[in-house]
């Protein structure tokens, strides 16, 4: 070779290199491995951005799905590695691929330049591959990072392995798929890792639940945790009420705290947070005097809370309970679990308050009662209490009326009444009501009794009001 051919030829080179901007040399080398952004898609190829005056190339083949569309567009970012520079190109593969001798293996081996490789058929321990017209040994707990249950699914198929081992003339090659999986899949979790911050929304499957809580994979390689206080806006027993193991959910990152070296560490979610606050629509959807169904939460001394939708609770004092009878002990009415009718009497959306009532849910007895009951009517009631002052006499739930001992005494046998006790019926007789104060005031009207009723009233049915005109009835019969 001439003296002017090395000058050339030297030329050339320099030429090369400064075409790729300073510092090119060592940054951009073959078989060296980098990252770029698509900046044009063409009908066969796909640019990559190298960071140098020079863009890269690749086939867009090499990059297309099994339903031969590409999954990429401008702005996405590749790793790839480099095959080859050229004036003006520089030549980017995923994996180094084709007909190729014992050179380009040993760079593959000496660099991590990941290989394409057919895998031809199983083998004692693994399988035979075919990288670059050789042939190589790929163990079966190396061609997957899961358990291998049947190794015939991956004959014939083609996928990018790394040289592992590689013997004297290409022989004795021993390739690992598992190996690039596991680098890829941590370089795709430092990514993830380094992308979160708290705020974010994210989709996860759910992988462990423990009594605490449940572990949520986000992404390949990376779990975050949630409290069971920050699954729902409700109150739960347990995570298994509303989580199961593989169940798909949307959480939010609430915190993220740093391990020793300074990187990611633990993550703290919260399936609530990822929705709306239901309080904040709560004057919207509700209103006083609105009725509908809820479930008990919880029963303490002063009364009930009842849920109406998820995250919202109201309460139900003990004085609201009931309108037929006096509770005492709210949980010998309801229960945990319960499903109650309710009205909300008051919305506080500030102090995230309702007050509620299952009585007036029922309905006040009272409303309507003088075009069920009339004076003098004769109606049956059961006794409810004794005093001293008289029989309380309910005649239908929530309408009870006072049979008093001055009205007993009045009767002939007042003791058949006297002797009867709480549970048992009797036939009373309405003498007056009260709407306003809610009285009903009652006289004895079982057989026995009602010649004396008859006797004591008008014609008309009304009580005789005055003493002196009941002596003047008895004084005209004995004429």
């Amino acid at each position: 070779m001439s003296g002017t051919e090395d000058n050339e030829k030297q030329l050339s080179m320099e030429e090369l290199l400064d075409s790729y901007g300073p510092g090119s040399k060592e940054a951009l080398r073959v078989g060296s491995k980098l990252s770029g952004k698509i900046i044009s898609i063409g009908k066969e190829s796909v640019f990559v951005d190298t960071g140098s005056k020079v863009d890269g190339v690749v086939d867009l083949a090499e990059l297309v799905d099994e339903n031969g569309d590409l999954p990429y567009q401008v702005g996405d970012t590749l790793d790839l590695y480099i095959m080859s520079m050229r004036p003006g190109e520089i030549r980017l593969s995923r994996a180094l691929a084709g007909v190729g001798g014992a050179e380009q293996l040993k760079d593959a081996y000496h660099q991590g330049i990941p290989i394409e490789g057919r895998v031809t058929d199983t083998c004692k321990g693994g399988f035979n591959v075919e990288v670059i017209k050789h042939r190589a040994f790929c163990p079966i707990s190396q061609i997957d990072t899961i358990y291998v249950e049947h190794p015939e699914e991956y004959v014939g198929k083609t996928f990018r392995f790394l040289i592992t081992e590689l013997g004297e003339g290409g022989k004795n090659i021993v390739v690992s798929r598992r190996t690039l999986l596991e680098q890829e899949e941590e370089e795709a979790r430092q990514a993830f890792l380094g992308s979160l911050k708290p705020g974010d929304i994210c989709t996860g499957r759910v992988s462990r639940i423990m009594p605490y809580g449940a572990f949520v994979e986000l992404s390949p390689g990376v779990e975050g945790m949630v409290h069971i206080s920050e699954m729902s806006w409700s109150r739960l027993g347990t995570p298994e009420e509303i989580l199961h193991t593989g169940d798909a959910i949307t959480v939010k990152i609430i915190g993220i705290e740093k391990n020793a070296s300074g990187g990611n560490g633990k993550i703290s979610l919260s399936m609530k947070q990822a929705g709306e606050d239901p309080w904040n629509t709560v004057e919207r959807k509700y209103s006083p005097g609105q009725k509908l169904a809820g479930k008990v939460t919880r029963c303490m001394d002063y009364g009930v809370f009842v849920e109406i939708e998820p995250g919202v609770e109201g309460l139900v004092h003990i004085s609201e309970m009931s309108y037929t009878k006096r509770v005492s002990r709210t949980r010998d009415e309801v229960a945990p679990g319960d499903v109650v009718d309710i009205m909300i009497k008051e919305i506080d959306p500030v102090n995230r308050r309702i007050s509620l009532s299952m009585k007036d849910a029922e309905g006040d007895p009272w409303i309507g009662i003088e075009g069920r009951y009339r004076t003098g009517q004769r109606v049956e009631g059961v006794i409810e209490k004794k005093e001293k002052f008289g029989l309380f006499i309910n005649l239908e739930p929530g309408v009870t009326g006072l049979l008093p001992k001055s009205r007993i005494s009045r009767f002939h046998d007042p003791s058949s009444i006297e002797r009867k006790q709480p549970g048992e019926h009797i036939t009373v007789v309405i003498e007056a009501i009260d709407t306003t104060a809610r009285k009903l005031t009652l006289a004895p009207g079982d057989s026995s009794d009602e010649d004396d009723w008859q006797r004591f009233s008008g014609s008309s049915g009304q009580p005789v009001s005055s003493l002196g005109e009941k002596l003047q009835q008895a004084l005209k019969k004995k004429k």
